[in-house]
């Protein structure tokens, strides 16, 4: 059972081009394109992190016998 770094570096990178991209339409004038960019890239995040304590939570239940 390791822990997958993967997901991490996966995470950073998401948030590292969001934040560029909505540093560079923020100078641009594009206020509202930067405001989606930053709430589509927050969502893509969430769902991945969703995922990733669902897959948690069956873990959890298969070592305690829930199922």
């Amino acid at each position: 059972m390791g822990f997958d770094v993967d997901i991490i570096f996966k995470i950073a990178g998401v948030g590292i081009v969001v934040a560029f991209l909505h540093t560079i339409l923020d100078q641009v004038g594009k206020k509202e394109y930067a405001q989606w960019v930053t709430l589509l890239g927050f969502l893509y995040i969430l769902f991945l992190v969703t995922s990733i304590v669902g897959d948690l939570f069956s873990k959890i239940k298969t070592v305690f016998l829930f199922q």
